[in-house]
């Protein structure tokens, strides 16, 4: 049984061209891993940087397994374990440049670029935007070039990127048919680790003073709508999100709730119908303006008037509503939620109940209470604030007579505590209020920074109310945003600046673009593959069918590219094929004959390879290069016959 000639040794060009590749490919790893494995991996790659420069051997294999091993420390450090998707990341992090110090051969290079393809994949596991998918591609680019010039080292960079981009280009329109027509799932193809979803921003399903002013301090967009005709005006775009109703003094949180297919409610009044991309937050909830009908597929209502999807948040979804804003609800509320919802916790915010003792003993109307609740916080001279300072045991007490400065939370927490104390039923309703059109799209823009808490007070006869005490006090955070609201000279983040007219203009161009590309190559699941089905004449296209229309054009298209790219030589004279010949026979001794080699150039390769057989082959090729490329010479049979001859003796 012959042996299996071993892989030739790495050319030191071959391994720049690993080192940048490699460098490319980890670069967007870095703000998601610790500093210390982003220390670590780029002290690995500089090692190798040297080692190529000098032309120096690898290190040793002891040196390599203590560098695994220090790798692995870092990473049970900062995650305490090795399984999940950051920690995993981070392993395969570390094991791109340990391959890269081991490398010696072509097939080691090529180990490394696969684990190289194998990074791409993984940084769609952090994002999953535009900008990602161009780095992506360029990193594609980069490791096809890579693997070309490995192949063929006497290649110039030039020629190693032509070829990538050719061999790219021709994989594009299959790539464009794969996406069209490979059939489409409702779910993902494989499951993900518990961790996969760690990093997602949004409301919380509980409440202290101060969370919802860092969370303002985000930029980051939290959904989008789109409405059919005119959209409600400012004050009627609360988008309704955790209901917390379970108060322990200091923290709000929400009280589990019944789970219903259709509402309650019988919706009433003006209907605004929208289409809704919400991001991933990785919770139950759905945004929604009040009060949506029935028609939200695939979701549970809640007796909170929260709506729910049927698992967690953890992809971007469209789903399609039409809300009813002016719907009266909870007009038949039962027992246990009313007593809930005036449930206080002993020796709780002392001032603030007393002084609902007294609206109670003064108002004898529950409507009265709210109206002399809302006018002692206008009155009191409280200051709207991104940064309030720190509350101790009694928040409301404390926000309400003593700081008078905070956001959203303290209004609407320190309000539910003195209406409760009053003996009016109310919880707090955390959403987010407003949002921003985009000129550039027409669709409206939630950010994380239009989070909002309000109140809801629960009258008799008329249902639950909502009540927005930082509207009562600062009416200008309605009508004009959080900027407008915010005191003189108060630091705010850059989003929230007005005074930035470029910048912002060059954000609503950069998210309508980013809001297409979710739209139609994120968002592109099963229900738009089938309408896009449906309009070419396939109403009712299966998986089968759409498996049978992808083979077939991608069937096509590789039949016109094979035929494309089909060697248009002239048929091989006798010449040439004598020529042939000797390629073949050297190459089974280990020498191959590469295609831009010259016949002189390859014979004095070859002729320091098999130093025993260099006359040979040196005549050969002269005799060959006289005979193909002399001026004017003529091919009579007696010289072709001796160049055949000469082949056929040859047997190194």
């Amino acid at each position: 049984m012959a042996e299996s000639r071993p892989s030739p040794p790495l050319p030191r060009e071959a391994g720049f061209f690993l080192l940048a590749t490699a460098a490319l490919g980890l670069a967007p790893f870095v703000p998601y891993l610790p500093w210390s494995l982003s220390l670590l991996a780029a002290l690995l790659l500089l090692w190798r940087g040297v080692l190529v420069w000098r032309d120096a051997p690898p290190p040793a294999r002891f040196t390599l397994l203590l560098a695994a091993a220090l790798g692995i420390v870092l990473t049970v450090a900062s995650y305490h374990t090795i399984f999940g998707k950051q920690a995993g990341l981070s392993l395969l992090s570390m094991l791109l440049p340990l391959k890269l110090l081991e490398a010696r051969t072509r097939r080691d290079g090529r180990a490394a670029l696969l684990l190289c393809c194998f990074l791409l994949t993984g940084q769609f596991l952090n994002a999953q935007s535009m900008a990602v998918a161009a780095f992506v591609l360029l990193c594609a680019t980069a490791i096809v070039a890579t693997s070309a010039k490995l192949e063929q080292p006497g290649q110039a960079p030039r020629g190693a990127l032509r070829t990538a981009l050719r061999l790219l280009g021709g994989a594009v329109p299959l790539m464009l048919l794969l996406f069209v027509l490979f059939p489409r799932i409702n779910g993902p193809l494989w499951g993900m680790p518990l961790d996969a979803y760690a990093g997602s921003t949004g409301l919380s399903d509980s409440m202290r003073p101060g969370s919802i002013s860092e969370l303002i301090q985000s930029g980051e967009i939290a959904f989008r709508v789109e409405f059919e005709g005119t959209p409600p005006a400012p004050a009627q775009r609360y988008w309704r999100g955790p209901v917390l109703s379970e108060f322990d003094g200091q923290e709000w949180k929400v009280r589990e709730s019944m789970l219903r297919r259709a509402p309650t409610y019988t919706v009433a009044g003006p209907a605004y119908r929208y289409s809704l991309t919400l991001e991933p937050h990785n919770r139950g909830w759905l945004l929604a303006l009040d009060y949506p009908d029935s028609g939200a597929a695939d979701a549970l209502y809640g007796d909170d008037l929260v709506l729910l999807a049927r698992r967690p948040v953890r992809n971007r979804v469209r789903y399609n509503l039409t809300s009813f804003p002016e719907t009266p609800v909870g007009l038949q509320e039962r027992e246990n939620v009313l007593k809930a919802a005036l449930r206080l916790p002993p020796a709780s915010n002392p001032r603030t109940s007393a002084l609902g003792a007294g609206l109670q003993a003064g108002n004898a109307e529950p409507a009265a209470r709210v109206e002399a609740a809302l006018r002692f916080m206008r009155e009191a001279r409280l200051a709207y604030t991104l940064s309030p300072p720190l509350l101790g045991q009694h928040p409301a007490d404390e926000f309400l007579f003593d700081t008078k400065r905070g956001f959203c939370e303290h209004f609407a927490g320190s309000f539910v505590v003195l209406m409760r104390a009053a003996g009016v039923p109310a919880r707090v309703v955390t959403g987010y209020q407003g949002g921003e059109f985009n000129p550039v799209d027409g669709t409206l823009v939630v950010r994380q920074s239009d989070a909002h808490a309000w109140a809801e007070v629960w009258l008799a006869g008329r249902g639950w109310q909502r009540v927005d005490p930082t509207a009562a006090s600062f009416p200008r955070r309605i009508d004009e945003g959080i900027a407008r609201a915010l005191p003189e000279g108060e630091a705010m983040p850059i989003m929230l600046r007005q005074n930035f007219e470029f910048l912002r203009s060059l954000r609503y161009r950069w998210e309508a673009i980013s809001n297409g590309w979710n739209q139609w190559v994120l968002g592109y699941n099963a229900q738009r593959q089938l309408d896009l089905m449906r309009s070419l004449g396939l109403p009712d296209a299966d998986w089968r069918q759409l498996a049978g229309l992808l083979a077939a054009c991608a069937s096509a298209w590789l039949l016109w590219l094979g035929l494309r790219l089909w060697p248009r030589h002239a048929r091989l004279d006798a010449l040439d094929r004598c020529w042939r010949r000797l390629c073949r026979k050297l190459a089974r001794q280990g020498v191959r004959h590469q295609p831009w080699e010259a016949p002189g150039d390859f014979a004095r390769r070859a002729a320091a390879a098999l130093p025993q057989h260099a006359d040979t082959i040196i005549a050969i090729a002269e005799h060959y290069a006289t005979l193909r490329y002399g001026p004017g010479v003529e091919k009579p049979a007696t010289q072709l016959a001796a160049l055949r001859a000469a082949v056929q003796q040859f047997r190194p």
